[in-house]
């Protein structure tokens, strides 16, 4: 079971196909939805049964209070289809074979700490590297730059996802698969999905930015009316959103909340205000 995570763009479907050795996944960069929306894949390569949840990461190293609602909504669905499997094996991280980011980093730090409390082992995997004459050669240039920014990972696997470069194609696939089952040691880890989802929640609050949320019962009413939740899930959500920190509530800042936004955010065919 796998969460294979990053940036829109970074060329995760690709992996997904490159990993099944045929096509499953549709390469569509712009359509991939919110942080942590997900597409499971399931598969059989060889004596491997492969679970493979294609998840959203971070476009920007933090996040709006509207797109964090957006993202623990998806993080509650992912939660529960990764507990109803049996846990997750492996992370697998995919970024391009570009510069270290912000954004690289505090996905990084969504999914290995904040999801998956540190427990659960992060392969990385390089991306667009087919102009590279060694693929390898990014990773002896760069491991050094990921360490010092504290991204640990278990191995790691340089590829391109296009098949228009066969050979380079072929060492992909190897590289890839063989990382995968390096990996297959390593147990699952799993948690209760309401304690779980608890605590990514109330973690994930360290890479929030910008406005606050409206309280009580109107908070319930924004979650069930604007963003469809059912009463029960939106009575939890809200109380760990409400969940005093330190001392006090996170979100005691002022500013336009996420109810007034559902609210008067313009309808489609409407000028904004």
């Amino acid at each position: 079971n796998v969460i294979l995570f990053g940036q829109a763009g970074v060329g995760k479907s690709s992996v997904v196909n490159l990993v099944a050795g045929r096509t499953i996944a549709e390469v569509s960069p712009d359509a991939e939805g919110c942080t942590m929306s997900s597409t499971e894949y399931r598969f059989a390569v060889g004596a491997h049964d492969f679970r493979i949840w294609d998840t959203v990461g971070l476009e920007e190293p933090a996040v709006r209070i509207n797109d964090y609602l957006e993202a623990t909504l998806k993080a509650l669905q992912l939660i529960r289809q990764v507990a109803a499997a049996g846990g997750v094996n492996l992370l697998l991280f995919c970024m391009p074979g570009r510069r270290i980011t912000r954004t690289i980093q505090s996905n990084y730090t969504l999914f290995y700490e904040i999801l998956c409390e540190s427990k659960v082992p992060v392969g990385l995997v390089i991306t667009n590297l087919e102009q590279e004459k060694d693929m390898e050669a990014w990773w002896m240039r760069n491991q050094g730059v990921l360490h010092d920014r504290g991204i640990k990972s278990v191995g790691h696997a340089c590829v391109t996802g296009l098949p228009c470069h066969p050979d380079k194609y072929a060492l992909s696939r190897a590289a890839i698969y063989g990382l995968l089952t390096d990996c297959d040691r390593f147990g699952r880890y799993t948690m209760p999905p309401d304690d779980w989802f608890g605590k990514v929640v109330k973690n994930m609050k360290s890479l929030v930015v910008g406005a606050g949320l409206p309280k009580g019962e109107k908070l319930t009413q924004a979650l069930v009316t604007r963003c469809g939740l059912k009463e029960n899930d939106a009575k939890r959500l809200r109380r760990h959103l409400e969940e005093p920190e330190h001392g006090g509530t996170y979100f005691q800042t002022a500013g336009i909340g996420l109810l007034t936004y559902y609210q008067c955010r313009p309808k489609a065919g409407e000028k904004p205000t």
